[in-house]
């Protein structure tokens, strides 16, 4: 049975950046993921932002396949996203999902008929950019905690974000094959805003390197967003902030969460940081294009 871990809690409302940044140097470099307290989000505002998620993975199958994936934004039915592509199991997560690219972005985003949902796009918008807003706050303190300028990720990758909802059912009809909600990954970006509704299911790894897995189930906190690190970040760290495995168990019940991705302008080089590489640590990672991993991990991870 999986044991519980604590997560350091980070929060935004201390008035010392720098002490805020120290804390989130910690948080990155002994779990890679941490609670973030008193980000400004309304508590009201999430809740209404999880009842509109609910209300479009309600409809028909028929009605949510008219959104198919296009472009990564669009609609991913049950099993469609297999994230451990190592795995010997084929078969994707049991969960479904929306994703919400950038919103100033040329490629357009697909949304439910207004007639259908008439609230659900502009609460989407609006939540999108509460959480661009929030995870930039964010990649600020982390470049403070980094020995840059807090303005750093800004100049050099202009930040933007991917929205991802996702609903994993309660009950599953019955398989041979082990069912996982979301199989083992890191993320592929630089920071993930993970809200969840209080369902259990979400575990960590700490130690991916080790062959025999430990697992650690993580908490709810009430209105906390879950922060973790991703690759790009451990790569331009030089593992000094960790990009940790985690994944979803089945809860036996209905689950809801929404995942905030923020990557780097795809034509921003990802490089060792001077501040985090020296004689005695050398660069582990070569420079690379973050347009082009992130696609070829959407490649892995959605078989086309």
């Amino acid at each position: 049975m999986a044991e519980t871990t604590e997560l350091p809690i980070v929060d935004l409302s201390l008035p010392d950046h720098f002490s805020i940044a120290n804390s989130i140097r910690q948080a990155c470099a002994e779990y890679g993921f941490f609670y973030l307290i008193n980000h400004g989000i309304e508590k009201d505002f999430i809740a209404k932002v999880f009842e509109e998620s609910n209300k479009f993975f309600s409809l028909p199958l028929s009605d949510k396949m008219k959104l198919l994936r296009q472009n990564h934004r669009g609609y991913a039915p049950l099993f469609s996203q297999n994230l451990d592509f190592s795995s010997r199991n084929p078969k994707g997560g049991a969960n479904e999902s929306f994703s919400i690219g950038p919103l100033e972005k040329s490629e357009p985003n697909q949304w439910p008929s207004e007639e259908v949902l008439p609230s659900w796009k502009p609460t989407m918008e609006t939540y999108h950019r509460k959480l661009l807003s929030t995870g930039k706050r964010v990649l600020s303190l982390m470049a403070l905690a980094l020995k840059l300028d807090k303005d750093y990720f800004e100049e050099i990758g202009a930040p933007e974000g991917t929205l991802r909802l996702l609903h994993y059912p309660g009950e599953l009809v019955h398989s041979e094959e082990e069912i996982i909600g979301a199989s083992a990954h890191s993320d592929f970006g630089m920071i993930t805003l993970l809200m969840t509704d209080g369902v259990p299911g979400l575990q960590v790894c700490r130690d991916k390197f080790k062959e025999t897995r430990t697992w650690e189930n993580v908490l709810h906190m009430d209105g906390a967003f879950i922060v973790n690190t991703g690759d790009m970040m451990e790569r331009w760290s030089n593992c000094s902030f960790r990009s940790t495995l985690h994944r979803v168990i089945p809860a036996g019940q209905e689950r809801y969460s929404m995942a905030y991705f923020l990557n780097p302008k795809p034509n921003c080089i990802v490089k060792c940081l001077e501040s985090c590489c020296s004689e005695s640590c050398p660069q582990r990672f070569p420079p690379i294009r973050s347009g082009d991993y992130i696609k070829e991990r959407l490649r892995l991870a959605y078989g086309s």
